[in-house]
């Protein structure tokens, strides 16, 4: 069984953290306005339980970005935002003011745009971090309902077993944004990925 210990979720999250701040000065630059990335928490759990672990923070119709990746660390990764999040995301991006409720193609080209730097970011830590390649996918943008979302990781991945989750936050321009990174692995991927922060915290011991 894998199991995400305390010593490996801390490990996770200083390693997550370094990624985010790449990924901050990306929309920064973006932007031209100071962004910060947080990642206050960490947790793992099974496939089943994702819907269990997500619901009581994003609900009803909420807007997704999907990312597959492949290479010797194999699986799905999703930014996954509820829809009010999405639009104050995309206004602050892009000082464009949206109508209640909309998320259109330029709101869609943004939130992509966004989930494209923290996935690969992420990925990109994770990869360096066993010296392995990740190759990824372009991403996808959808609108639906965290039950759907779920169940679509289920049925359409049966040989993925566990997720890791993130919870992100955003600040830019005075305003914060909550978000969740989700990064869906098989029980080969997860344990690769479990030795090598173990082979990583015993080097930090050891320095």
């Amino acid at each position: 069984m894998v199991i995400l210990s305390d010593e490996r979720r801390d490990a996770v999250t200083e390693l997550l953290n370094i990624g985010f701040g790449r990924a901050a000065a990306s929309l920064s630059a973006l932007t031209n306005a100071r962004v910060e990335l947080l990642v206050p928490e960490v947790q793992m759990c099974r496939i089943e339980e994702l819907g269990a672990v997500l619901r009581p923070h994003v609900s009803g119709e909420i807007a997704s970005v999907h990312q597959v990746f492949s290479g010797p660390v194999a699986g799905d990764a999703l930014l996954v935002l509820d829809r009010s999040s999405a639009e104050i995301l995309s206004q602050l991006l892009t000082d464009e003011i949206l109508l209640p409720l909309a998320v259109d193609i330029s709101a869609r080209e943004v939130i992509a745009e966004v989930g494209n730097i923290l996935l690969n970011a992420c990925l990109g830590v994770f990869g360096n971090l066993l010296h392995v390649q990740v190759t990824f996918a372009v991403p996808s943008v959808t609108l639906d309902a965290l039950e759907a979302v779920v169940s679509s990781l289920v049925i359409g991945s049966e040989e993925l077993s566990h997720a890791i989750v993130v919870h992100a936050e955003f600040r830019l321009k005075d305003s914060g944004v909550t978000g969740y990174l989700v990064m869906v692995l098989g029980v080969s991927s997860i344990e690769r990925l479990m030795a090598g922060i173990d082979t990583w915290m015993g080097e930090q011991q050891r320095s």
